[in-house]
């Protein structure tokens, strides 16, 4: 996937490729704090906003922390052909949209998309290029000791995730890089330590440095 801006006029073109960055993990194994902090270390990377079918909870923002729609709007959208990828998880639609991509990818920007592993095969498919990191927890132990930690769901739905989350992780042989957030600070250092990487590529770049070495 390229990341460039549009127009001939090379000086307007940015000097990379942004990065798409695909971030999968259970529910419950950090990913959604991981990647608050990770924007607010690296603040010009973008965060796809993704639309779903379940309801807000707690204090999310419609917009903010997910495009908040209904089943038939959703339904619609499908129809459309407006999703890059789109997955039915624990019983609600998550999906990102196209455009979303296509307005960083015009403006050479970096991209994060928080997503479970439906969702990041079908990017991988759509955009090779992209970067796949899988969050995984300590233990499974410890992922169910987080999830009955935040008093959010019942018994029921808290088996139904610990099961979904056996079947998830065996996902991770088909992501570029696995973090283990036993440790958040570590796990973060190892995050940024990916972008900082991917952002160096050569295959990246618009324009290589060493051409100002030439006589």
């Amino acid at each position: 996937m390229s990341y460039e801006a549009s127009g001939p006029d090379e000086k307007s073109m940015p000097m990379r490729q942004g990065v798409l960055l695909v971030i999968s993990a259970p529910s419950g194994a950090g990913k959604t704090s991981l990647c608050q902090r990770l924007i607010e270390i690296l603040p010009e990377m973008g965060h796809s906003t993704s639309f779903t079918t379940r309801a807000p909870r707690g204090e999310e923002r419609d917009g903010v922390d997910y495009h908040f729609v209904s089943s038939e709007t959703f339904a619609l959208m499908v129809e459309a052909d407006e999703f890059v990828e789109w997955a039915e998880v624990h019983g609600n639609r998550y999906g990102t949209a196209k455009s979303t991509l296509e307005q960083a990818r015009l403006g050479g920007e970096d991209l994060l998309l928080e997503i479970d592993c439906q969702g990041a095969a079908q990017i991988k498919l759509a955009e090779p290029e992209s970067v796949s990191i899988f969050v995984l927890p300590p233990s499974l132990q410890e992922l169910e000791r987080r999830l009955r930690g935040r008093s959010t769901d019942e018994d029921a739905e808290i088996n139904r995730r610990l099961m979904n989350a056996r079947v998830e992780m065996q996902a991770v042989k088909d992501y570029d890089y696995v973090v283990v957030n036993e440790d958040f600070d570590r796990a973060l250092q190892e995050l940024v330590s990916i972008v900082v990487a991917e952002r160096l590529r050569t295959s990246r770049l618009q324009r290589l440095p060493v051409e100002d070495y030439q006589p």
